[in-house]
Order: structure tokens, then sequence, then C-alpha cells
């Protein structure tokens, strides 16, 4: 991968002056700020008690790393990377502040607020600068203070329709027009549920319902619109799969979707900052988002502060299945730590634990690379950073925020920031999300299979590393490389290779090498095993290794004897593009023997003899 792909919450090439991409479809009765289609079934469920009497599900408490069992030196560098960020970056700032949190298991390690929640009044578009209110009028960021999620509001409306398929009243594999006749318009006919969820209905990204005059009209839109692709061929991430959830949720229940909402989700999980359109009362808390203005936004509203941003969800009341819930840090890290848990948050139940596997399964095989659950982003390094591995679940918003959940290290991360603050055109790319998720992930610690410390390959971008033994003479059979291997790469892009040179370091080539899981794991390793990592097959055939191990060491065996008889160099080297990282590499326990101890790194002499370029002795 030689270049960072465009930001799905946008929808168009990063730092473009496009608009973006948002919509709803609206119906025919009124309701809670909502426009809801006549149901077609009413009376589900509501939020349950967990099971299980007086047990409770872990719930969230502030602490030190420590006590998160995350290194506290990792989690200071993701502020001060966040704070780089407030200033040009490079020509501007990324956001005007931003609220950071993250944690593990039922701790919150950090939680803070950085930057400015209101800092400008204007946008100035002839000095491209922006026209910041008086110092006295400037609000600064806080904890608690409350974000226009943009598209990470996807979520809660995927969320609401996986409740609806646990209980029943909704199938996955059913088609849309079976809930919404209307919707079979224009060849949509076999567009199904689960094609929604994970964006392969084929259905464009965007479309300008709020251009439309009525609302009448939105929805007669959204029904002539036909398929750019037929559906289940591709992957095309489009807000328009949402809007027809939406849709598909009011008729099953007769109920808005923010009404949905709140009942469903936030009352349940106590989430009082979470809902669509905060009241007034709640302005001094809200992030700014954009001045909106032409030929940028397609809407004229000047300074957009304390309602939705997007143009389409505006145009609907500011209740949209794509966007427009607000919230805060505080609030989604509890709905992160609820789906950590297998859907329940204390002694509340909101989806089953199967139902939360479904939401973090990848249903696109068929589209590497457009990994994704129901509703849930999987193994994207674009914005996830090294937390990104195939179980890594999250979603960004145009607005600059994001969510990610590693189930294989029971981490999160919220990253909040108002990067559309004065203007969209400012923010370029995913860069402060991905130097978070990076830091979150190496806050992680690995710990050899045997205590003591490990060889780390480091996590940068475009570098090679390489660990070189001394040169060795084989005389006896059997020569055999063994070692402890752990690796976190971007898969495809960056590898690890085993090779060895028989001229001195001129020329070296592949070492093919067998590994299988090591004996000893430490209490976290094997709790990603538990969490349904660490199959696969045998690695290092071609002597590389490359994505994700699983969280798991493996024990590695080369076969040296076609080098038997001559000196000969033997190393481990780690290549990574331009993009992104994963968690890296760790190598331990290097020894080789022909009947005899040839080379042990656990003798003085011989870890003195290895040559280390971009490797570093880590004990973590």
């Amino acid at each position: 991968m030689t270049a960072a792909p465009q930001d799905r919450a946008t929808g168009s090439p990063t730092g473009g002056g496009a608009v973006t991409r948002r919509g709803l479809g609206a119906g025919a009765l009124a309701l809670g700020g909502a426009l809801v289609l006549a149901p077609l079934a009413v009376g589900t469920a509501r939020a349950a008690p967990a099971p299980g009497g007086s047990r409770s599900s872990p719930t969230l408490h502030r602490g030190s790393a420590r006590r998160a069992g995350l290194l506290p030196e990792h989690l200071d560098r993701l502020v001060t990377d966040a704070e780089r960020f407030l200033r040009p970056s490079p020509a501007h700032p990324w956001y005007a502040g931003a609220v950071l949190l993250a944690g593990r298991g039922d701790t919150v390690a950090l939680h803070r607020p950085i930057g400015m929640a209101v800092r400008y009044a204007a946008y100035d578009e002839t000095t491209d600068t922006g026209v910041e209110f008086p110092p006295e009028q400037q609000v600064p960021m806080a904890a608690d203070t409350v974000f226009d999620l943009a598209s990470v509001s996807k979520l809660f409306t995927s969320l609401l329709a996986v409740q609806q398929v646990e209980r029943g009243a909704l199938a996955l594999e059913a088609t849309v027009a079976s809930y919404l006749p209307e919707f079979a318009a224009a060849g949509k006919q076999h567009i199904t549920v689960r094609q929604l969820l994970t964006h392969t209905s084929g259905l464009r990204s965007w479309v300008a319902f709020y251009a439309e005059p009525t609302p009448q009209a939105r929805l007669a839109r959204l029904w002539r619109e036909a398929p750019q692709y037929p559906p289940g061929s591709r992957y095309l991430y489009s807000d328009l799969n949402l809007i027809a959830l939406q849709l598909v949720l009011e008729r099953l229940t007769g109920r808005a979707l923010d009404v949905l909402l709140d009942e469903e989700v936030t009352g349940p999980l106590g989430l009082r900052d979470t809902r669509f359109n905060p009241p007034p009362s709640w302005k001094p808390r809200i992030a700014a988002t954009e001045d909106a203005r032409a030929p940028w936004s397609g809407v004229e509203r000047g300074l957009v502060w304390g309602e939705v941003h997007d143009e389409n969800a505006h145009a609907f009341g500011g209740v949209a299945g794509h966007a427009g819930v607000f919230s805060s840090a505080w609030d989604l890290a509890v709905l992160g730590r609820t789906l950590l848990n297998g859907g329940a948050y204390g002694r509340t139940r909101i989806l089953r634990a199967a139902s939360v596997e479904l939401m973090f399964t990848d249903f696109n095989t068929a589209f590497p690379g457009d990994e994704h659950g129901l509703g849930f982003d999987l193994y994207q390094h674009w914005y996830m950073g090294a937390m990104a591995t195939p179980r890594t679940a999250g979603h960004t918003g145009f607005t600059g925020t994001c969510l990610v959940l590693d189930p294989s290290t029971d981490s999160f991360l919220v990253l909040l920031g108002n990067s559309v603050h004065p203007v969209r055109r400012w923010r370029s790319g995913s860069a402060p999300r991905v130097a978070a998720a990076n830091h979150l992930a190496r806050a992680v610690p690995v710990r050899p299979p045997r205590g003591g410390t490990a060889w780390f390959g480091g996590m940068v971008n475009d570098g090679t590393a390489t660990l070189t033994l001394p040169a060795l003479t084989f005389s006896g059979e059997g020569a055999r490389l063994r070692c402890a291997l752990w690796w976190d790469t971007e898969p495809r892009a960056d590898a690890l290779r085993l090779e060895a040179s028989d001229d001195d370091g001129g020329t070296w080539r592949p070492v093919p090498f067998l590994s299988e899981q090591h004996a000893e794991q430490h209490g976290e390793e094997r709790a990603g095993q538990r969490a349904g990592q660490g199959d696969g097959p045998v690695h290092g055939a071609d002597g590389t290794v490359s994505g994700w191990s699983g969280r798991l060491w493996y024990a590695v065996t080369a076969d040296l004897s076609a080098w038997r008889g001559a000196p000969v160099r033997l190393r481990w080297r780690y290549d990574t593009d331009r993009a992104y990282v994963g968690r890296g590499v760790y190598v331990t326990g290097l020894r080789v023997d022909d009947g005899r101890r040839v080379f042990d790194e656990r003798r003085a002499r011989d870890a003195a003899a290895v040559t280390a370029v971009g490797w570093t002795r880590s004990a973590d």
C-alpha cells in the first residue's frame, strides 16, 4: 500500500471541497423529530437486565495506566502527538480541539481535552483564514464536551437493527423491499438487509437529498435511486444504506429512530450525553463545527454550533440513520465497553454476545481490504493504525470523530475532534487517529513467552530494520535455527523476512521456516486465543510472514542444511511501506545448532555479536 485511501467518512478525496454525502428519505408520519413510515409491526422487546441474577458485566472506572495494564509512557506520547495537530499539520490545524479517551478492561486510563471547542466565528475564503471569536467568547474543550458524531451515528442505527435481528423481527438475508415495498423500484428489489449493513448494496455513496423541496420529494428521490453496481458485487460505502435501514426500522417498530435510540440503547445504558437534536441548553457544552456556506457546503447556514453539521440530516429534522447523533467521549467509551463485554454493561444487557459477535465478524471476505461487520469497519489501518487486527472494530465521522475497539487486547480508543471548524478544507486524512491508535497499541505490552527481553523491530513507516547474526559455520547434519516470533504488520504491505548470505552480506536469499504456536503464552495472549485469534496455517514457507499472529508467540524452526560447510550470516529483515504500520515484530530465543550449540543469544558473547539496525531490546 503506497498511499492513504480516501477518508470513508467524507465520500470524497480528503481535503476536497465536495459536499458531504449524507441523506435521509422521509415518510408520512412526523414523530419525535423524525419522519416515520407507517409500521408493519409494533411492540419489540426492551433492553433487559444482564442474565445471572446479581452478576454484572464490567463497568468503567477511572484509573492509572498501570491499573489498566498499559505502559504509561506511550499514553503520554498519545497526548503529545495529539497536541501537534492543534498546530499547522501541514498547512492548517487538523482540529481546533479534541477530547482523547483511552483505556483497557474496566479502566479509563486517559481522558484529556485539548484545544478549543469553539474558536472561530467564520471562515474567510479570500485569505484562507479563520475569523476568531474574541478570546472571552471562545470555549475551551472540556472532558465532557459534546460532539456531532457524523457517521459514527451509523453504529447506533446498526446496533438497533441487530437488536431487531436478535428478536426475530428482522432477517439479515431478507430483501429490504420485503419490509419496505417502495424500495424495490429502479432495480433495488434484490438488495438485502445484510448488504445495507456491510455496504455491499451497490448504491452510490451520497445523494443531495437536501436539494429536494419537500420530505415527500426526498423520499421519492430514494425510491428512484438505482444501484450503481449489482448488489453484492463490490464494497461501496454509502450513506444511502443507513438511510434505508432507518426507514426499515421505523416501519417495523412504529417508532422514530430517535425514540428507538433513547428507549433501546441510551436510556438503558445511562448515556445522558447521547441523543439526536440536543436541546438549546446544551449549546455551551457542544463543539462547534463549520461555517457552512457555498461552495464548500450545500446549504447556507453560517457557523453550525449545537445543530447537526450534515446537510441532509439537517434537512430532515436532525434525525437520520447515517448522521445526527451527538455524544461525549465517556458515553462512547461506555458503548464500547458494552460491546467488548458482549452486549452488557453492569446489570443491563442491550444485545446477546452472539449478536455482538456478528457485528465484529467480517462479512466482506470477497473484498480484501474492505473488511466489514454489521455496521462496523474491521481491520482498517487507515484510521485504526496499529490497533487494527482482523477483529478490531470501529468507525469514523466526517466532523473528526472515531471509535476503535480491539477485542484481542480488550482496549478502546475514542478520539473526538472538531476538524471541520472553521471549514472542512482544512482537514486531510486521518493522521491524528492513526497516531493515537499507534500509541495506544504500543502501550499494550508484549511479553516474551519465557520472560526477559525480546528484540523489537519498531513501528517506523517506510523503513527497513535488520537483525543479523554473526557469520556461522555448520559442520554437522541437521543444522537448525530456532527462535520465538510474534508479529503484527500491515498485511500485504509490511513483511518480516528470514534471509541468509554466504558471501558476507553481498546477496541474501530467503530461508523457509516452519512455525507453530508456542507452548508457553502469557495470559493476554491466551485471552486473545480464546477470543478466536491465533488460528491459521503454518507460516513462513517462503521465508516471509505478514499480517497478524493473533497476539500469539510462535516457535520457529528453519532448516539450514543448504548452507552447511560454509560461513553463513542469518538475518531477520523487517520492511514497512510509507502508509501505515502494525504493532510490530518481536524475536527472542535465537539459537542455531547442528548437534551442538553453534549460536545461542542467551550467552553473553553471542548476544554481543548480533548486529541490530532498527531493532531494540524490549522488556515492555
